[in-house]
Protein backbone atom coordinates (compact mmCIF):
# COMPACT_ATOMS: atom_id res chain seq x y z
CA UNK A 1 0.00 0.00 0.00
CA UNK A 2 2.89 2.00 0.86
CA UNK A 3 4.66 1.64 -1.99
CA UNK A 4 1.68 2.06 -4.40
CA UNK A 5 1.15 5.77 -3.01
CA UNK A 6 4.93 6.56 -3.49
CA UNK A 7 4.77 5.32 -6.94
CA UNK A 8 1.45 7.23 -7.92
CA UNK A 9 2.50 10.16 -6.59
CA UNK A 10 6.05 9.93 -8.75
CA UNK A 11 4.04 9.55 -11.48
CA UNK A 12 1.48 12.47 -11.49
CA UNK A 13 4.72 14.74 -10.80
CA UNK A 14 6.65 12.74 -13.57
CA UNK A 15 3.12 14.07 -16.19
CA UNK A 16 3.35 17.50 -15.07
CA UNK A 17 7.56 17.66 -15.77
CA UNK A 18 6.57 15.96 -19.36
CA UNK A 19 3.89 18.86 -19.46
CA UNK A 20 7.08 21.15 -19.12
CA UNK A 21 9.26 19.99 -21.25
CA UNK A 22 6.80 19.89 -24.19
CA UNK A 23 5.60 23.31 -23.57
CA UNK A 24 9.74 24.15 -22.58
CA UNK A 25 10.18 22.84 -26.29
CA UNK A 26 6.97 24.83 -28.36
CA UNK A 27 8.41 28.11 -27.15
CA UNK A 28 11.85 27.68 -28.35
CA UNK A 29 10.40 26.50 -31.69
CA UNK A 30 8.61 29.88 -31.65
CA UNK A 31 11.19 31.95 -30.26
CA UNK A 32 13.82 30.80 -33.10
CA UNK A 33 11.31 31.43 -35.79
CA UNK A 34 10.31 35.01 -34.67
CA UNK A 35 13.85 35.89 -33.22
CA UNK A 36 15.74 34.47 -36.48
CA UNK A 37 14.16 34.20 -39.86
CA UNK A 38 15.40 32.57 -42.55
CA UNK A 39 17.59 35.63 -43.72
CA UNK A 40 20.84 34.92 -42.71
CA UNK A 41 22.57 37.47 -40.01
CA UNK A 42 25.38 38.38 -42.33
CA UNK A 43 22.82 38.99 -45.36
CA UNK A 44 21.15 41.63 -42.55
CA UNK A 45 24.49 43.04 -41.36
CA UNK A 46 26.23 43.85 -44.59
CA UNK A 47 22.47 45.42 -46.34
CA UNK A 48 22.80 47.65 -42.70
CA UNK A 49 26.40 48.28 -43.81
CA UNK A 50 25.97 49.50 -47.20
CA UNK A 51 22.88 51.39 -46.09
CA UNK A 52 25.10 53.14 -43.94
CA UNK A 53 27.62 53.68 -46.78
CA UNK A 54 25.40 54.82 -49.67
CA UNK A 55 23.79 57.56 -46.72
CA UNK A 56 27.34 58.53 -45.63
CA UNK A 57 28.89 61.55 -46.82
CA UNK A 58 32.79 61.46 -48.84
CA UNK A 59 32.04 57.06 -48.42
CA UNK A 60 32.63 57.61 -44.30
CA UNK A 61 30.53 54.70 -43.23
CA UNK A 62 28.08 55.26 -40.62
CA UNK A 63 27.61 52.24 -39.46
CA UNK A 64 25.99 53.09 -35.62
CA UNK A 65 23.34 50.84 -36.65
CA UNK A 66 25.17 48.00 -37.75
CA UNK A 67 26.90 47.77 -34.64
CA UNK A 68 24.22 47.79 -32.62
CA UNK A 69 22.35 45.60 -34.36
CA UNK A 70 24.88 42.86 -34.52
CA UNK A 71 25.28 42.17 -30.84
CA UNK A 72 21.97 41.19 -30.20
CA UNK A 73 21.89 38.75 -33.27
CA UNK A 74 24.90 37.24 -32.60
CA UNK A 75 24.33 36.73 -28.98
CA UNK A 76 20.78 35.22 -30.28
CA UNK A 77 22.57 33.06 -32.92
CA UNK A 78 24.60 31.45 -30.10
CA UNK A 79 22.17 30.71 -27.57
CA UNK A 80 19.95 28.74 -30.25
CA UNK A 81 23.65 26.96 -31.29
CA UNK A 82 23.68 25.86 -27.57
CA UNK A 83 20.45 24.68 -26.88
CA UNK A 84 20.89 23.03 -30.63
CA UNK A 85 24.31 21.55 -29.22
CA UNK A 86 22.55 19.41 -26.53
CA UNK A 87 21.85 15.72 -26.91
CA UNK A 88 18.34 16.20 -25.98
CA UNK A 89 17.41 12.60 -26.04
CA UNK A 90 20.33 11.29 -23.94
CA UNK A 91 19.57 14.86 -21.56
CA UNK A 92 15.84 13.17 -21.46
CA UNK A 93 16.42 9.66 -21.01
CA UNK A 94 18.54 10.22 -18.15
CA UNK A 95 16.21 12.88 -16.31
CA UNK A 96 13.66 10.32 -16.56
CA UNK A 97 15.56 8.22 -14.72
CA UNK A 98 17.19 10.28 -12.20
CA UNK A 99 13.84 11.93 -11.61
CA UNK A 100 11.98 8.74 -10.92
CA UNK A 101 14.80 7.49 -9.02
CA UNK A 102 15.11 10.31 -6.80
CA UNK A 103 11.56 10.92 -6.38
CA UNK A 104 10.80 7.46 -5.20
CA UNK A 105 14.33 7.39 -3.01
CA UNK A 106 12.90 10.87 -0.76
CA UNK A 107 9.16 9.47 -1.11
CA UNK A 108 10.11 6.39 1.11
CA UNK A 109 12.27 8.34 2.53
CA UNK A 110 9.04 11.09 3.57
CA UNK A 111 6.39 8.13 3.57
CA UNK A 112 8.74 6.64 6.82
CA UNK A 113 9.04 9.88 8.28
CA UNK A 114 4.70 10.04 7.83
CA UNK A 115 4.48 6.77 9.21
CA UNK A 116 6.33 7.35 12.90
CA UNK A 117 4.95 10.57 13.89
CA UNK A 118 1.82 11.93 13.94
CA UNK A 119 1.97 15.50 14.21
CA UNK A 120 3.70 18.41 12.47
CA UNK A 121 5.91 19.28 15.24
CA UNK A 122 7.65 15.61 15.39
CA UNK A 123 8.03 16.09 12.21
CA UNK A 124 10.71 18.55 11.78
CA UNK A 125 13.58 16.76 13.69
CA UNK A 126 13.22 13.94 10.45
CA UNK A 127 13.07 16.51 7.83
CA UNK A 128 15.54 18.64 8.32
CA UNK A 129 18.50 15.62 7.62
CA UNK A 130 16.64 14.59 4.83
CA UNK A 131 16.46 18.21 3.02
CA UNK A 132 19.69 19.35 3.92
CA UNK A 133 21.20 16.99 0.86
CA UNK A 134 19.07 18.67 -1.27
CA UNK A 135 19.93 22.38 -0.40
CA UNK A 136 23.53 21.51 -0.53
CA UNK A 137 22.83 19.88 -3.86
CA UNK A 138 21.43 23.34 -5.55
CA UNK A 139 24.05 25.50 -3.77
CA UNK A 140 26.33 23.32 -4.93
CA UNK A 141 25.17 23.50 -8.65
CA UNK A 142 27.31 26.60 -9.70
CA UNK A 143 30.77 25.28 -9.09
CA UNK A 144 29.70 22.11 -10.54
CA UNK A 145 28.86 23.36 -13.83
CA UNK A 146 31.91 25.80 -13.74
CA UNK A 147 33.96 22.57 -12.88
CA UNK A 148 31.98 18.96 -14.15
CA UNK A 149 35.05 16.98 -13.87
CA UNK A 150 36.14 18.05 -10.51
CA UNK A 151 36.55 15.99 -7.31
CA UNK A 152 32.98 17.66 -5.81
CA UNK A 153 31.04 17.06 -9.56
CA UNK A 154 32.26 13.41 -9.09
CA UNK A 155 30.95 12.65 -5.17
CA UNK A 156 28.15 14.56 -5.17
CA UNK A 157 26.96 12.48 -8.42
CA UNK A 158 28.08 9.35 -6.56
CA UNK A 159 25.76 10.35 -3.17
CA UNK A 160 22.57 8.90 -4.24
CA UNK A 161 20.88 11.62 -2.06
CA UNK A 162 22.46 14.37 -4.68
CA UNK A 163 23.15 12.82 -7.54
CA UNK A 164 19.57 13.34 -8.86
CA UNK A 165 20.71 17.28 -9.11
CA UNK A 166 23.80 17.13 -10.19
CA UNK A 167 24.21 14.02 -12.18
CA UNK A 168 21.63 16.06 -14.34
CA UNK A 169 24.07 19.08 -13.91
CA UNK A 170 27.19 17.50 -15.37
CA UNK A 171 25.57 15.17 -18.11
CA UNK A 172 25.51 18.56 -20.52
CA UNK A 173 28.74 18.75 -20.16
CA UNK A 174 29.40 14.77 -20.84
CA UNK A 175 29.73 12.55 -18.25
CA UNK A 176 31.72 9.15 -18.87
CA UNK A 177 29.15 6.08 -19.04
CA UNK A 178 30.85 4.53 -16.14
CA UNK A 179 29.82 7.26 -14.01
CA UNK A 180 26.69 7.28 -14.74
CA UNK A 181 25.95 3.45 -15.10
CA UNK A 182 27.79 3.52 -11.38
CA UNK A 183 25.55 6.17 -10.19
CA UNK A 184 22.63 5.00 -11.32
CA UNK A 185 23.04 1.15 -9.64
CA UNK A 186 24.20 3.45 -6.04
CA UNK A 187 20.53 5.23 -6.50
CA UNK A 188 18.77 2.12 -7.22
CA UNK A 189 20.61 0.25 -4.31
CA UNK A 190 19.39 3.10 -2.10
CA UNK A 191 15.81 3.17 -3.23
CA UNK A 192 15.51 -0.24 -2.53
CA UNK A 193 17.25 0.10 1.30
CA UNK A 194 15.15 3.36 2.00
CA UNK A 195 12.19 1.35 1.10
CA UNK A 196 12.72 -1.66 2.95
CA UNK A 197 13.51 0.65 5.66
CA UNK A 198 10.52 2.45 5.69
CA UNK A 199 8.16 -0.79 5.44
CA UNK A 200 9.91 -1.37 8.45
CA UNK A 201 8.76 1.69 10.28
CA UNK A 202 5.09 1.62 8.47
CA UNK A 203 4.66 -1.49 10.10
CA UNK A 204 5.52 -1.10 13.52
CA UNK A 205 4.82 2.77 13.45
CA UNK A 206 0.64 2.52 12.47
CA UNK A 207 0.78 0.52 15.99
CA UNK A 208 2.72 3.29 17.83
CA UNK A 209 -0.35 6.66 17.88
CA UNK A 210 0.59 8.60 20.22
CA UNK A 211 3.96 8.10 21.49
CA UNK A 212 7.10 10.51 20.97
CA UNK A 213 9.85 9.33 18.50
CA UNK A 214 13.53 9.51 18.52
CA UNK A 215 16.12 8.81 16.33
CA UNK A 216 17.02 5.68 18.93
CA UNK A 217 13.68 4.65 18.74
CA UNK A 218 13.26 4.05 14.77
CA UNK A 219 16.52 2.26 14.86
CA UNK A 220 14.99 -0.47 17.19
CA UNK A 221 11.80 -0.66 15.12
CA UNK A 222 14.42 -1.41 11.80
CA UNK A 223 16.21 -4.61 14.20
CA UNK A 224 11.51 -5.80 14.78
CA UNK A 225 10.82 -8.93 13.03
CA UNK A 226 7.26 -8.08 11.50
CA UNK A 227 5.10 -11.58 11.18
Amino acid sequence: MMMGKIVGVALVGLTQFLLWIILTFALVSVAKGVLMPDKSIDQVVMSQTNNSIMGAPNGVAIDTNAKNFMPDESEIELAFEAIGSINFGTMLLAFLFYFLGGYLLYGALFAAIGSAVDNDADTQQFMMPITIPLILSIVAMQGVASNPEGQLAFWMSMIPFTSPIIMMARIPFGVPLWEVLLSGSILVLSFIACTWMAAKIYRTGILMYGKKVTYKELFKWLRYRNY
